[in-house]
Protein backbone atom coordinates (compact mmCIF):
# COMPACT_ATOMS: atom_id res chain seq x y z
CA UNK A 1 0.00 0.00 0.00
CA UNK A 2 1.03 3.18 -0.81
CA UNK A 3 0.85 6.75 0.46
CA UNK A 4 -1.63 8.06 -2.01
CA UNK A 5 -3.78 5.65 -0.54
CA UNK A 6 -4.10 6.75 3.20
CA UNK A 7 -7.20 9.57 3.66
CA UNK A 8 -5.31 12.86 4.45
CA UNK A 9 -6.08 14.65 7.62
CA UNK A 10 -6.94 18.40 7.69
CA UNK A 11 -5.53 20.27 10.31
CA UNK A 12 -8.42 21.07 12.14
CA UNK A 13 -9.01 17.14 12.55
CA UNK A 14 -5.45 17.12 14.25
CA UNK A 15 -5.84 19.49 16.23
CA UNK A 16 -9.38 17.80 17.68
CA UNK A 17 -7.66 14.53 18.01
CA UNK A 18 -4.49 16.50 19.56
CA UNK A 19 -7.40 18.60 22.00
CA UNK A 20 -9.02 14.65 22.83
CA UNK A 21 -5.77 13.12 24.21
CA UNK A 22 -5.04 15.95 26.15
CA UNK A 23 -8.22 16.65 27.65
CA UNK A 24 -8.35 12.17 28.53
CA UNK A 25 -4.97 12.82 30.23
CA UNK A 26 -5.83 15.67 32.24
CA UNK A 27 -8.76 13.64 33.33
CA UNK A 28 -7.03 10.67 34.13
CA UNK A 29 -4.31 12.72 36.50
CA UNK A 30 -7.57 14.52 38.29
CA UNK A 31 -8.82 11.21 38.87
CA UNK A 32 -5.44 9.16 39.94
CA UNK A 33 -5.12 11.97 42.34
CA UNK A 34 -8.71 11.97 43.16
CA UNK A 35 -8.15 8.86 44.57
CA UNK A 36 -5.35 8.71 46.49
CA UNK A 37 -6.95 11.80 48.26
CA UNK A 38 -10.33 10.58 49.16
CA UNK A 39 -8.05 7.68 50.28
CA UNK A 40 -6.11 9.81 52.42
CA UNK A 41 -9.25 11.48 53.83
CA UNK A 42 -10.59 8.00 54.90
CA UNK A 43 -7.88 6.66 56.57
CA UNK A 44 -7.26 9.95 57.89
CA UNK A 45 -11.20 9.35 59.19
CA UNK A 46 -10.20 5.79 60.78
CA UNK A 47 -6.87 6.98 61.94
CA UNK A 48 -7.82 10.42 63.35
CA UNK A 49 -5.02 10.48 66.45
CA UNK A 50 -2.21 8.64 64.55
CA UNK A 51 -2.71 11.52 61.62
CA UNK A 52 -3.07 14.08 63.92
CA UNK A 53 0.22 12.98 65.91
CA UNK A 54 1.73 12.32 62.47
CA UNK A 55 1.15 15.61 61.10
CA UNK A 56 3.04 17.68 63.88
CA UNK A 57 5.72 16.39 62.15
CA UNK A 58 4.99 18.71 59.51
CA UNK A 59 6.15 22.09 57.92
CA UNK A 60 3.32 24.13 56.99
CA UNK A 61 5.48 27.20 56.55
CA UNK A 62 8.08 25.19 53.75
CA UNK A 63 4.50 23.53 52.01
CA UNK A 64 2.91 27.23 52.15
CA UNK A 65 6.44 28.49 50.31
CA UNK A 66 6.01 25.68 47.75
CA UNK A 67 2.60 26.59 47.46
CA UNK A 68 3.77 30.42 46.40
CA UNK A 69 6.51 28.99 44.54
CA UNK A 70 4.12 26.58 42.23
CA UNK A 71 1.43 29.24 41.51
CA UNK A 72 4.74 31.30 40.45
CA UNK A 73 5.57 28.87 38.10
CA UNK A 74 2.43 28.86 36.58
CA UNK A 75 2.10 32.31 36.38
CA UNK A 76 5.12 32.34 34.41
CA UNK A 77 3.66 29.00 32.23
CA UNK A 78 0.63 30.86 31.81
CA UNK A 79 2.40 34.35 30.17
CA UNK A 80 3.63 32.17 27.82
CA UNK A 81 0.21 30.98 25.93
CA UNK A 82 -0.55 34.58 25.94
CA UNK A 83 -1.20 35.64 21.88
CA UNK A 84 0.93 38.24 21.52
CA UNK A 85 3.77 37.08 23.25
CA UNK A 86 7.16 36.78 20.92
CA UNK A 87 9.12 33.59 20.90
CA UNK A 88 12.18 35.24 23.38
CA UNK A 89 9.47 35.89 25.88
CA UNK A 90 7.61 32.44 25.64
CA UNK A 91 10.99 31.26 25.85
CA UNK A 92 12.04 32.76 29.22
CA UNK A 93 8.47 32.55 30.81
CA UNK A 94 9.30 28.65 29.65
CA UNK A 95 12.30 28.72 31.45
CA UNK A 96 11.06 30.42 34.46
CA UNK A 97 8.39 28.07 35.19
CA UNK A 98 10.89 24.65 34.99
CA UNK A 99 13.54 27.19 37.18
CA UNK A 100 10.49 27.09 39.85
CA UNK A 101 9.39 23.88 39.54
CA UNK A 102 13.01 22.90 40.26
CA UNK A 103 12.83 25.36 43.06
CA UNK A 104 9.64 23.51 44.23
CA UNK A 105 11.47 19.47 43.78
CA UNK A 106 14.35 21.05 46.15
CA UNK A 107 12.19 22.43 48.93
CA UNK A 108 9.88 19.57 48.74
CA UNK A 109 13.46 16.85 48.89
CA UNK A 110 14.85 19.36 51.93
CA UNK A 111 10.79 19.37 53.95
CA UNK A 112 11.64 15.14 52.90
CA UNK A 113 14.57 15.08 55.11
CA UNK A 114 13.44 16.62 57.76
CA UNK A 115 10.18 14.15 57.92
CA UNK A 116 11.72 10.92 57.13
CA UNK A 117 13.65 9.75 60.82
CA UNK A 118 9.93 10.03 61.92
CA UNK A 119 8.52 8.50 58.99
CA UNK A 120 8.85 4.70 60.32
CA UNK A 121 7.34 5.09 63.57
CA UNK A 122 4.04 2.48 64.21
CA UNK A 123 2.25 5.47 66.55
CA UNK A 124 1.47 7.64 62.76
CA UNK A 125 0.07 4.72 61.40
CA UNK A 126 -0.01 4.93 57.49
CA UNK A 127 0.06 8.90 57.34
CA UNK A 128 3.78 8.81 56.16
CA UNK A 129 2.87 5.98 53.68
CA UNK A 130 0.31 7.82 52.74
CA UNK A 131 2.13 10.88 52.95
CA UNK A 132 5.26 10.15 50.51
CA UNK A 133 2.80 8.29 48.38
CA UNK A 134 0.84 11.40 47.27
CA UNK A 135 3.23 14.17 47.98
CA UNK A 136 6.03 12.03 45.37
CA UNK A 137 3.73 10.95 43.05
CA UNK A 138 3.26 14.82 43.03
CA UNK A 139 6.97 15.65 42.87
CA UNK A 140 7.80 13.51 40.14
CA UNK A 141 4.93 15.17 38.20
CA UNK A 142 6.52 18.40 38.89
CA UNK A 143 10.01 17.29 38.24
CA UNK A 144 9.25 15.76 34.80
CA UNK A 145 7.09 18.38 33.97
CA UNK A 146 9.82 20.87 34.64
CA UNK A 147 12.26 19.00 32.37
CA UNK A 148 8.95 19.15 29.44
CA UNK A 149 8.65 22.99 30.38
CA UNK A 150 12.65 23.08 29.18
CA UNK A 151 12.54 21.14 26.16
CA UNK A 152 9.43 22.76 24.61
CA UNK A 153 11.03 26.35 25.39
CA UNK A 154 13.94 25.34 23.55
CA UNK A 155 11.15 24.39 20.30
CA UNK A 156 8.22 26.19 21.58
CA UNK A 157 5.51 25.52 19.24
CA UNK A 158 2.48 26.56 20.02
CA UNK A 159 0.69 23.01 20.37
CA UNK A 160 3.67 22.27 22.79
CA UNK A 161 3.36 25.46 24.44
CA UNK A 162 -0.64 24.61 25.13
CA UNK A 163 0.08 20.92 26.15
CA UNK A 164 2.86 21.49 28.84
CA UNK A 165 1.25 24.77 30.37
CA UNK A 166 -2.33 23.13 30.67
CA UNK A 167 -0.95 20.41 32.23
CA UNK A 168 1.44 22.55 34.36
CA UNK A 169 -1.77 23.89 35.24
CA UNK A 170 -3.39 20.64 36.54
CA UNK A 171 -0.11 20.01 38.70
CA UNK A 172 -0.68 23.24 40.02
CA UNK A 173 -3.93 22.53 40.51
CA UNK A 174 -3.83 19.05 42.51
CA UNK A 175 -1.05 21.02 44.76
CA UNK A 176 -3.83 23.52 45.75
CA UNK A 177 -5.82 20.74 47.03
CA UNK A 178 -3.70 18.20 48.53
CA UNK A 179 -2.25 21.28 50.21
CA UNK A 180 -4.87 21.64 53.09
CA UNK A 181 -6.11 17.79 52.94
CA UNK A 182 -2.91 17.08 53.76
CA UNK A 183 -1.24 20.03 56.01
CA UNK A 184 -4.30 21.96 57.72
CA UNK A 185 -7.16 19.42 57.68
Amino acid sequence: MDGRALPVQDADENASADDLLLWVLVWSELAAFGILLVGFLVVGVIQADAFAAARSHLNPLLAGINTLVLLTSGWQAALATRPAASTPTRRRALVLAALFGFAFVAIKLFEYSTEVAVAGLPKFGAFFELYFLITGFHLLHVAFGSVILLLVAWRPSPGNIALITTLWHVIDLVWIVMFPIIYLA
